[in-house]
């Protein structure tokens, strides 16, 4: 039974994956090279937990509990000598995550599942070498960012797993509230990052051609597919529409879409521009630095009000595809 956790790596994702764990009673080690990214992270967690406080989502109590749940560490040996399940959140590098995946092999217990939270990076690559016996406990579980509000993990399940230990990582995701999928095939991207890739080719695209602003696209998404998105999938809404209707309008839309094969050439010249968004001041919106903190603050706020009304619908649909 898993029951301590160890998270590598105190970014974005890594300090949003302990603090959940943490969230939800597990006992975390908290590992980075960096002993101020990983003091500046706990901060953070900890911001993070009042928020949620003063949205009503946990009670005033557990900020202290989690945060006294993570240890920080900067020595990996000691990290995961004792751990149950290890989630590495280190950056996309395949030779710093082989580098890794060999060290968590000698370091780790026998009995210890060994994950990624890589959503471009293939498994059989990150683990070749690695022991055959620690390949059998090694998956990918991708998380979406924000970690600690954001409900998806999609968990591998590529045939070098036994089913009874999918199932007990499958247990663990499910312990924290997590809505989890199974991805049958190592594609790059996975499931979900694939999906939001083909919408931002057309968005892209309709700014580009001048179809409408940003503003007026991001208004059409938000009230309009999206709105439906975030109770009904998209499979579940052809049926309701009708496979008929939707091939009928895919004949005819399909062709004059955007099918580029990279990146669109209008986002590639904002980057070179230095154009970033909200990191540097501009992107296709301008920001004031003095504002960023507010920005930021607000999304999570929507975020949780959503996670809030998602327990009326998660999991309670009639319909199954």
């Amino acid at each position: 039974m898993i029951k301590k956790i160890a998270v590598l790596g105190a970014g974005t994702m890594g300090h949003g994956i302990a603090e959940t764990f943490a969230m939800h009673g597990y006992d975390v080690n908290l590992y980075d090279t960096n002993e101020d990214k990983l003091r500046d992270s706990k901060k953070e967690i900890g911001e993070e937990l009042k928020l949620l406080v003063e949205e009503n989502f946990i009670e005033p109590q557990l900020v202290i509990m989690t945060l006294d749940r993570i240890t920080l560490f900067t020595d990996l040996k000691q990290t995961v000598k004792d751990r149950d399940y290890v989630i590495e959140a280190v950056p996309e590098n395949l030779e710093l995550k082989q580098k890794l995946f060999t060290q968590l092999d000698e370091h780790c217990p026998p009995h210890t599942i060994l994950s990624s939270n890589t959503s471009s990076l293939n498994l059989t690559n990150m683990m070749e070498f690695v022991s055959n016996k620690r390949k059998e406990r090694m998956i990918v579980t991708h998380w979406y960012n924000p970690g600690h509000l954001m409900p998806l993990v999609e968990l591998s399940y590529f045939g070098n797993m036994p089913d009874h230990l999918f199932k007990e990582v499958e247990q663990l995701y499910h312990s924290i509230k997590k809505q989890t999928i199974k991805v049958l095939k190592d594609i790059p991207g996975l499931i979900a990052n694939r999906i939001q890739q083909g919408i931002a080719r057309e968005v892209f695209s309709l700014i580009e051609m001048g179809a409408a602003t940003p503003d007026d696209i991001d208004k059409a998404l938000k009230f309009g597919p999206a709105f439906r998105y975030a109770t009904t999938g998209h499979l579940e809404i052809t049926d309701l529409g009708g496979l008929d209707i939707w091939c009928t309008v895919g004949d005819n839309l399909l062709k004059v879409m955007d099918n580029c094969q990279h990146a669109n050439e209008m986002l590639r010249q904002k980057v070179k521009e230095g154009k970033l968004g909200m990191k540097s001041g501009e992107g296709f919106y301008e920001y004031k630095k003095e504002d960023v903190a507010a920005i930021k603050e607000r999304f999570a706020k929507k975020l949780i009000h959503q996670l809030k009304a998602s327990d009326y619908y998660i999991d309670k649909s009639p319909m199954k595809i």
